[in-house]
């Protein structure tokens, strides 16, 4: 018996990968494996309930029980879109934690919601050497490429509404749209549609810069040189432009 465990995030590409192995090999011995990071919106549980209804499954869902700034505060260091320690503490560890509970490697495959794609394709070899020793498959990939908007028009065609912020103009469907390997754009849009994730993300930035010191998320690499620069700064900028 082969189990058909979908890494799934919650976003458009996971969940489309979940419809793409229950349409080829049926959901008998399928998992939607998902993890709490504590920092989604709402809307994301929503979405990923109607589509384990969808399928007629229930969704696993593993937590470290942190957010992201408690792990930045543990391990004295802010993420950035460089290095972002929140995914490997709070998704892929968990996650394969279970995985090696429940799922043997020979036994088991692994399924990951690539979005069909030649940016998104390159990091297949990756991800297929980080899932080692588990038999890694990208069905969504494999096939034609696709833009996030028919994407998002085949969800909807199977009577899914998507999740929000893919309809606010964020191009992914995690961390409340406050990750932080998101540029300056994102935080920008974060500012202007949802200013009150923005302040929480500075506040919580702030904290962070007490305890670490001359840290920000973003960086300014204005006239040729390059340094922090903290979402306080970047708002500030944002309303005297305006």
């Amino acid at each position: 018996m082969t189990h058909h465990v979908i890494q799934f995030s919650g976003g458009i590409g996971s969940a489309l990968t979940a419809v793409r192995v229950a349409e080829q090999r049926g959901t008998q011995n399928m998992v939607l494996l998902i993890a709490d990071t504590r920092a989604e919106d709402p809307d994301l549980w929503r979405f990923s309930d109607d589509i384990a209804r969808l399928l007629g499954l229930r969704l696993t869902v593993v937590r470290d029980g942190r957010d992201p700034w408690e792990v930045f505060a543990d391990q004295r260091f802010l993420g950035n879109d460089r290095l972002a320690p929140c995914t490997f503490v709070l998704k892929q560890k968990p996650c394969r934690r279970w995985m090696s509970e429940h799922a043997p490697p020979g036994e088991t495959i692994a399924y990951v919601g690539i979005e069909p794609n030649d940016r998104d394709r390159r990091r297949i070899p990756a991800i297929a050497r980080n899932w080692h020793p588990w038999r890694t498959e990208f069905p969504l990939a494999d096939g034609p490429d696709a833009t996030k908007g028919e994407l998002l028009d085949e969800v909807r065609a199977l009577g899914v509404r998507p999740p929000r912020l893919y309809e606010l103009g964020f191009p992914h469907n995690n961390c409340f749209g406050s990750c932080v390997r998101a540029g300056q754009r994102q935080w920008k849009h974060l500012l202007t549609t949802l200013p009150e994730r923005y302040a929480h993300a500075e506040t919580k930035e702030e904290e962070l810069r007490g305890l670490l010191g001359d840290v920000a998320i973003l960086r300014d690499r204005r006239g040729g040189t390059s340094r922090p620069l903290p979402l306080a700064e970047l708002r500030t900028r944002q309303q005297t432009a305006v």
